[in-house]
């Protein structure tokens, strides 16, 4: 099919529903493992308690994959019910998380929060793919990384927004505070309408072939031969690529799962406080844990705000990235393998700062490398793979996102970092080695297509 060039609102319409998506992920990724902690999770066993996300991206993101390639309605089209229904899911998940009352409770919303966004977020990577021509899959790519950006930059910095409107940061032992429960709710109600948006905005494609569409749906599933026979004719540019996604999320989850942890104890000086270290029963005793914990709290804004910055610096580089990719082209080898190295010594030198306001710059090193993890290997792959296979095959390449999670949820951010010394600051010196790591295998990727593409004036 040639497809038409779409214009930027048409674009931004298709993409909008990422914004929601990322509110979703950003409060998650920025204040699931202070939640934990407030629920009495010890340091080293909170990347555990994340083992939900990855492996029910593992799980639910090739299965939604697979289905939406076999989905049509002349309605509703092939990808935006899944947007739908993942969105309903995600925002109920949203609003109840806060409100956990033990530690497993949370961890069970996480796991059900996380299999709704994926609900919603794997279709979007192929509605990109399904709409654009391959000339405009990297312009395409990186408008939806701006939208994440936002996302990113707005979402981790709301406890601290709806805390500076009034919203208590104070809360009884093992209570999460109101700036924590409004901010949550916030999300779900911006991510359910930021989905409804491109629900009734975007339009899609019909399959090339309906006749052979519909026969192809009347056959007997297939789904494990199916997946097992594309993962086994994986191309070697994805394989390649798949090196480098597995060091990059290997670090991005070592952040999600530990940076509050490792900032409030080493940045913020004001650690998680321990209720079995006071007597409760001491007015004098208990009041101290209040101060101390209000003071953790306080901090984990902080963090929330800092860790805002690299969604913003995304942003900036995603626009930056629009602007050139409009008219002219790019080296994505080279785009990702820099930015890769730049958020890796943006982790690195958040053991050596001085005060937190330092953070700024670590964290805008990190969102260059976040704003080409989000565009970069998914404009080289869709320009790698069979375009009728897009959903099944964006599910499969998900699996390099999830399987180093997995890992590193299983122990192994916990055995690297403690090859350093036991201080929690060090496991974002490993994410910022595995970063660097990432930005040097790109010398791996040499199919030229998938580096760059035609120019305009080349159609």
């Amino acid at each position: 099919m040639n497809k038409r060039k779409l214009s930027f609102l048409e674009i931004w319409n298709m993409s909008f529903g990422f914004l929601g998506i990322q509110f979703g992920m950003a409060l998650t990724g920025g204040f699931m493992s202070r939640i934990f902690q407030t629920l009495g999770a010890e340091i080293d066993k909170i990347p555990i308690l994340w083992i939900a996300a990855p492996l029910t991206g593992l799980l639910v993101q090739p299965i939604i994959g697979y289905m939406s390639d076999r989905t049509w309605s002349p309605r509703w089209g092939r990808r935006r019910p899944y947007f739908l229904i993942g969105a309903i899911l995600s925002s109920i998940a949203l609003i109840f998380i806060p409100h956990s009352p033990t530690l497993w409770i949370a961890a069970g919303f996480l796991w059900i929060l996380d299999a709704s966004i994926n609900i919603s977020m794997e279709p979007f990577r192929a509605l990109v793919a399904d709409k654009l021509p391959d000339s405009q899959r990297s312009y395409g790519f990186v408008i939806q990384t701006l939208i994440i950006g936002v996302g990113t930059w707005v979402a981790s910095s709301l406890p601290w927004m709806v805390s500076k409107f009034g919203a208590s940061d104070s809360a009884p032992s093992g209570v999460l505070p109101a700036s924590v429960k409004v901010a949550f709710a916030i999300g779900a109600i911006i991510f359910l309408i930021s989905i409804l948006y491109t629900v009734f905005t975007t339009k899609e494609y019909p399959p090339e072939d309906m006749e052979a569409f519909n026969e192809e749906k009347k056959k007997k599933n297939r789904f494990f031969a199916d997946i097992i026979e594309n993962v086994s004719g994986m191309p070697l540019t994805m394989k390649k690529l798949g090196v480098i996604q597995f060091f990059s999320w290997f670090a991005f989850f070592t952040m999600w799962t530990l940076a509050n942890p490792a900032l409030t104890e080493h940045v913020f000086k004001t650690p998680v406080p321990i209720e079995k270290a006071y007597d409760m029963a001491n007015t004098v005793q208990a009041e101290a844990y209040n101060v101390a914990n209000t003071a953790f709290q306080e901090s984990s804004n902080q963090v929330g705000k800092y860790m805002g910055i690299y969604g913003l610096s995304s942003m900036i580089f995603a626009l930056l990235l629009v602007l050139y990719t409009s008219k002219r082209r790019i080296n994505r080898k080279y785009v990702h393998m820099f930015s890769l190295i730049a958020g890796g010594l943006g982790f690195i030198s958040m053991y050596f700062i001085p005060s937190p306001e330092y953070l700024i710059l670590s964290f805008t090193l990190i969102g260059f490398s976040w704003g080409s993890v989000l565009s970069m290997p998914y404009a080289m792959l869709s320009s790698s793979v069979d375009p009728n296979k897009m959903g099944v095959v964006m599910g499969i390449f998900n699996m390099f996102i999830v399987i180093p999670q997995i890992i590193a949820a299983l122990g192994g951010i916990n055995f690297i970092s403690k090859l350093l010394g036991k201080e929690t600051i060090n496991a974002m010196i490993v994410a910022g080695l595995s970063l660097i790591i990432a930005g040097l295998c790109n010398f791996l990727i040499t199919n030229k297509k998938a580096i760059s593409y035609q120019t305009n004036e080349d159609i």
